[in-house]
């Protein structure tokens, strides 16, 4: 069931958005060579709580962690330990908070020291497919419509978009209905309305968009071995067109 936020819910809402967009700046500038992926998941913690919340992705299905970082071919789900970032390397981080009952969720790849130009497309590509995607999640139209943006862009560069895991809704729950796929037929599927609030995240390989999950039953790679990248926001269906609540 989809459920449409109130007034009311949306700004409780644009408040967890907040921590959780601090908290994912936070990791961002902290990004260095030799820093651990475990550090960086106790600085978002730690800001997370400063600012009155709680880190939603802790527990959640039993995952350990605050923060889901995941190093060059690791698509999603990285769970945070001892490996400590080297230059070159490209690291997504996805990461939310919850405060009064409401959940906010980010995500974004970053760069540590110098990256390949390869690397820099890829992180171009995705971030701005996002934004395509952000672009068509207006009011009448369909989820199918932001799929179909997300596709269309990252293809026309070359590159696949990951099929097995997608976008969702977002509100009292971290994962609520519907679905947001970032591949599909414009024109198909759920209607946008206004109140709705979804979460977009492209997952963009540079090879084929097959992936697997690793042992530890959480993290997931590309099955070629080829970079990915990830990019998300959380953002709110308005009358006046979509509106990103993921910002400090």
């Amino acid at each position: 069931m989809i459920v449409l936020k109130t007034g009311r819910e949306l700004k409780i809402m644009k408040e967890a958005c907040r921590i959780s967009a601090g908290a994912l700046q936070v990791i961002g500038k902290a990004i260095e060579p030799g820093v651990t992926t475990a550090e960086l998941d106790r600085m978002a913690e730690a800001y997370i709580r400063k600012e009155g919340g709680e880190p939603n992705f802790k527990n959640y299905e039993g995952y350990p962690a605050t923060a889901c970082i995941s190093i060059n071919n690791e698509v999603i789900h990285g769970i945070p330990g001892n490996r400590k970032i080297v230059a070159g390397d490209i690291v997504s981080v996805d990461l939310g908070a919850k405060i009064n009952g409401y959940h906010g969720d980010n995500a974004a790849t970053f760069a540590c020291g110098d990256i390949s130009e390869e690397a820099k497309r890829l992180m171009d590509a995705t971030r701005e497919s996002l934004y395509e995607g952000i672009h068509a999640a207006r009011a009448g139209n369909r989820i199918g419509d932001i799929g179909f943006a997300v596709q269309q862009y990252v293809e026309a560069r070359g590159y696949s978009v990951v099929r097995q895991f997608v976008g969702h809704g977002i509100g009292t729950q971290m994962h609520e209905a519907p679905e947001v796929p970032n591949f599909g037929n414009p024109g198909r599927g759920i209607r946008l309305l206004p109140g709705m609030t979804i979460a977009i995240e492209p997952m963009v390989n540079i090879g084929n968009p097959e992936v697997k999950v690793l042992p530890d039953g959480w993290t997931v790679i590309t099955k070629d071995g080829s970079l990915s990248a990830h990019f998300e926001h959380t953002i709110a269906i308005t009358p006046d067109g979509p509106q990103i609540m993921t910002v400090v």
